[in-house]
């Protein structure tokens, strides 16, 4: 080795073991990184989980990723299994959820069966320790909502509902709109959400599994904007049926209108449908202007505008990740969830106090 060579040599050693710790350390924080992401098993692998749920997990989350399935579908675990590389230890039917006690692997599990099957499969979960991130509605009564939320509290963990609007910037704008007063006090909310619901024969329009129709599944998005909008909680509601096909939505609502007041005067004036599309949109009118989202309750390519004419519109983002990202933050700094069970659970009271005005032609009260 000549002179230059050696030379060169040393000095290319001496850059390594300078740079060699700070190598280290960025390697050890990215692996520090990726083992702070929060293990979700997914309960229940119908559509909403396939085509939404797992792949915010695998692509766009921040802080969680996919660690385990729930289902009693052999075929659609294993397809799963397959895509995501999810080890078959960590792969359950609902019968034998107790076993993700033994699992370190998981930490959240994201209940996404019918609705009335979500506080057994989440008080399953939390007996097995786990937290449980629950789609919306939370439950099919006000009672199982409660024996979901103490089965977390005794088991010292967190529940969360689904609420994936309340982390959509075009949502949050307007919240801000109202907070700031930029057109004066709110006076009036018109909320909708309506869907063809498709054919006959779905568990969706089946009352034991699902619990009601139209409102539990969509109209529940036009209730929580006018709480989060306001935010207030109604006072005062008053609800109308109406069915045009009576055997297909034999056991469940077709369509509702409903009318809340809230303690500061404004008025709601909400609807929902299982009928026809072509509704998903909300406006607020305040005393010098109005504000709307049409559409407001789309996974994507939700906009607005104002009565100045300035557009709301902002990039999208994966809504479902946001959600999941936010509840694992919760978690991690051991900080509340504003979409609690708690939460969950005040809009199925409201949803309970639409249906009994309903069957009674009475405004009911909610104070």
């Amino acid at each position: 080795m000549t002179d230059q060579s050696r030379r060169r040599f040393l000095e290319g050693a001496a850059a390594a073991a300078v740079l060699a710790p700070f190598i280290s350390t960025t390697v050890t924080r990215a692996r520090a990184a990726e083992s702070r992401k929060l293990g979700y098993a997914i309960c229940g692998l119908g559509s909403l989980s396939e085509n939404q749920i797992a792949p915010a997990l695998a692509k766009n989350s921040k802080h969680c990723r996919l660690a385990g399935l729930v289902t009693s579908t052999p075929a659609k675990a294993e397809e799963f299994r397959k895509k995501y590389d999810i080890p078959k230890r960590s792969v359950y039917a609902y019968e034998d959820m107790h076993r993700m006690a033994d699992n370190k692997d998981i930490d959240v599990v994201y209940v996404v069966t019918p609705n009335a099957l979500h506080a057994e499969h989440t008080i399953a979960s939390a007996k097995a320790g786990k937290h449980v991130f629950c789609e919306k509605p939370l439950e099919i009564s006000v009672e199982r909502c409660q024996q979901m939320i103490d089965a977390c509290k005794a088991a010292g963990t967190l529940l969360g509902t689904a609420y994936r609007c309340q982390y959509d910037p075009h949502h949050l704008e307007c919240i801000r709109i109202v907070r700031e007063k930029e057109f004066g006090n709110l006076n009036l909310i018109e909320a909708g959400f309506a869907i063809d619901v498709g054919a006959a024969g779905q568990w969706r329009l089946k009352r034991d599994l699902a619990g009601g129709g139209a409102l539990m599944d969509v109209g529940i998005y036009a209730l929580q904007a006018t709480r989060y909008l306001t935010g207030e909680e109604p006072i005062l509601v008053q609800a109308m049926e109406t069915k045009t096909d009576p055997v297909k939505f034999a056991e469940v609502d077709e369509s509702i209108v409903w009318t809340t007041k809230f303690p500061s005067g404004v008025v709601a004036n909400c609807s929902t449908s299982y009928k026809f599309g072509g509704i998903a949109r909300f406006r607020g009118t305040a005393d010098r202007g109005w504000f709307e989202l049409d559409p407001a309750f789309y996974y994507g390519g939700n906009r607005g505008r104002r009565s100045d004419g300035r557009e709301i519109r902002f990039e999208p983002i994966d809504l479902f990740a946001a959600e999941m990202d936010d509840f694992a933050q919760c978690i991690l700094n051991k900080t509340p969830s504003k979409v609690s069970g708690e939460e969950g659970m005040r809009d199925v009271r409201i949803m309970m106090a639409i249906y009994d005005s309903i069957r009674t032609g009475k405004a009911v009260s909610l104070a």
